[in-house]
């Protein structure tokens, strides 16, 4: 192992030790206590399949046959969730190739970022997380599961499944993907179309063209955002089976990956040959195996909050200081947009995940002596699934890139650090994404400019105030604020300012999209304004310096004169589209280092 991956990881399972020991307790407890099926009454048994068919009432009747939980977040609003539609009935049909029976548990709600960005909606998102792990654990509640497949894909779905699913820690789970759609236009085209949009020089009947034209199918969208890098990580913890992260929807691998997760779940269920349940996949090592994944390939500044949360469900406990010293040794491999130019088709297509895996094995920097859904070792991971007259199988995934403007080995890298930097000062800790920055642009010292939300700022670009130098200050969008939205509107407008060539950057106690890129910032600042962080003192003209390289974020103003002026006050929570039923998350949500979270202290 790398040194720094070595120690990273002992000082995790020393700061855990304790949480963890105690989470392990719990979930051999369940275990033994058996699936509740075999202690139901008759007649609480009876109401759970009363409405199956007929050969699968028979199976039920046997309180030793295996059942598998299907929890999913199906809806046809989101192209990436549409093709989960048909999972289900392909997951029952597996399941009774091999004696088992497969139900529907439960759904969660799925919200799309992508439609909710700048409006009052994307205020729910982040703490939606919270409320699909709540979900999830109603939907396990029944305790009538040998094992559970969880079906999501897109951003807070993701993580809060693993959340709810770690509740039951006990039962061997398995996440079942959709895979992304097939390529629209090309990055770059849309990111044109969208700066011509911002400075007035294209309708929106042009805009929408060209986003109907990149958003244009069934499943997840193409580009590298939070969704996609929920997809990775599934893979680098080892609750995927092997390499189904980006086969896409509706073609026969695809389907034939759906029909083997629930007989694998069967395989490994407890009382079978190979009991695997996922508080044994979920440990320190395979956290760590996410993290490494996450900087080699630039994923999303999302998961600085996600993957603590994640984590601590397992009673691990992460911290901002982790991410930042494996991405200090941790090269970066993969430029995908808006890392780089291709989507993740191209990933895919020039090496995907197995490349990934591969490398980072071979260099030591992750662990390959842990174990997944498809058994131990992580070297499963560089296979990737076939079809071979008409089976499924795996094979050896490429050992060289077959595209190395998508992927180089980490001899040979992008850049000779991961894709995310912490920084930290007198205006607090944040987060930056270097990998989609140009190094020219990691280091900025201008005046302020304060915004206490996202429209000020925006109404200030219509005005033709935004042509200079300066740090925009877009303060009271933290957890406690308003739920922490992502502000990817304001990527635009500040990236026309940055093209006309000057210094620009942002400094937020919000969150930018997974997919933002190209603009310096500096996000989910902590302490948060409302919070009484520095950003609530800070004012118009105070000199801001951001530098990523050295990992520093200060405002050049004297600790006592910044904290003797007024402390600007945070705006009331809004009201309207069900703002107001998430006051208690936003009262209870913890700081953004520590996963944002309002069911548990993370860290």
């Amino acid at each position: 192992m790398h040194p720094v991956t070595a120690e990273v990881t002992q000082r995790i399972v020393e700061r855990s030790r304790e949480t963890r020991a105690d989470y392990l307790a719990r979930m051999e407890a369940a275990r033994h206590s058996g699936p509740g099926r075999a202690k139901l009454s008759c007649a609480n048994w009876a109401h759970a399949f009363a409405a199956v068919g007929e050969g699968d009432k028979q199976r039920m009747r046997d309180p030793t046959a295996p059942n598998v939980a299907i929890v999913s977040a199906y809806n046809d609003m989101l192209s990436a969730h549409q093709p989960l539609e048909r999972y289900p009935e392909i997951i029952k049909r597996a399941a009774r190739e091999v004696g088992g029976t497969a139900q529907y548990a439960g759904g969660v709600p799925a919200m799309c970022d992508g439609v909710t960005q700048g409006r009052p909606g994307m205020e729910l998102s982040l703490f939606s997380r919270d409320v699909i792990a709540m979900s999830t654990a109603i939907a396990l509640s029944h305790d009538a599961f040998d094992a559970a497949l969880m079906l999501g894909i897109c951003d807070k779905i993701v993580p809060g499944l693993v959340m709810g699913a770690l509740t039951f820690g006990h039962l061997p789970t398995i996440f079942v993907p959709g895979g992304p759609m097939t390529s629209g236009i090309s990055n770059a085209e849309k990111a044109r179309v969208r700066g011509l949009y911002a400075e007035g020089k294209a309708t929106r009947e042009e805009l929408l063209d060209s986003e109907m034209k990149s958003y244009h199918g069934p499943g997840t969208c193409t580009f590298y955002g939070t969704a996609n890098s929920n997809q990775m990580m599934m893979e680098m913890i080892g609750l995927h089976l092997p390499g189904s992260a980006f086969v896409q929807p509706n073609t026969p691998l695809r389907e034939a990956l759906v029909a083997a997760a629930p007989k694998r779940a069967i395989e490994i269920r407890d009382g079978g040959n190979d009991y695997i349940p996922m508080s044994a996949v979920v440990d320190e090592k395979s956290i760590v195996n996410a993290l490494a994944g996450l900087m080699a390939t630039g994923g999303s500044t999302n998961h600085t909050l996600h993957l603590i949360a994640m984590a601590a469900a397992a009673g691990i406990k992460i911290t901002w200081e982790d991410f930042d010293d494996l991405s200090q040794v941790t090269p970066l491999i993969a430029r995908v947009y808006p890392n780089g130019s291709e989507d993740v088709n191209a990933f895919h297509a020039a090496g995907g995940m197995a490349y990934v895996t591969r490398q980072l094995l071979d260099a030591g920097l992750a662990h390959d002596d842990v174990m997944t859904v498809a058994g131990r070792g992580l070297r499963r991971y560089q296979q990737e699934p076939f079809l071979q007259d008409g089976e499924l199988v795996w094979k050896e995934g490429t050992a060289v890139s077959l595209n190395p403007d998508i992927l180089r080995p980490v001899s040979d890298p992008f850049q000779p650090t991961g894709g995310t930097r912490l920084v930290q000062g007198n205006l607090g800790r944040a987060v930056f994404k270097t990998s989609a920055v140009k190094p020219q642009h990691r280091i900025i010292e201008a005046p302020a400019l304060v915004f206490d939300d996202q429209e000020e700022l925006l109404a200030a670009h219509k005005r033709g105030e935004l042509a200079r130098d300066f740090v925009a200050i877009v303060r009271f969008q933290g957890p406690k604020a308003n739920g922490m939205p992502e502000l990817h509107s304001l990527t635009p407008p500040l990236g026309v300012q940055l093209d006309k060539g000057f210094q620009v950057a942002l400094v937020t106690d919000g969150r930018m999209s997974g997919a933002s890129g190209k603009v310096p910032a500096a996000i989910h600042v902590t302490p948060e304004a409302a919070d009484g962080g520095p950003l609530a003192y800070i004012q118009n003209g105070d000199i801001v310096r951001l530098d990523a390289d050295a990992g520093t974020l200060e405002v050049k103003v004297p600790r006592e004169e910044l904290f003797s002026r007024p402390r600007a006050q945070c705006p009331p929570s809004g009201f309207g589209m069900g703002r107001e039923l998430f006051g208690w998350m936003r009262q209870a949500a913890g700081p953004a280092d520590a996963g944002a979270c309002a069911l548990f202290e993370a860290a």
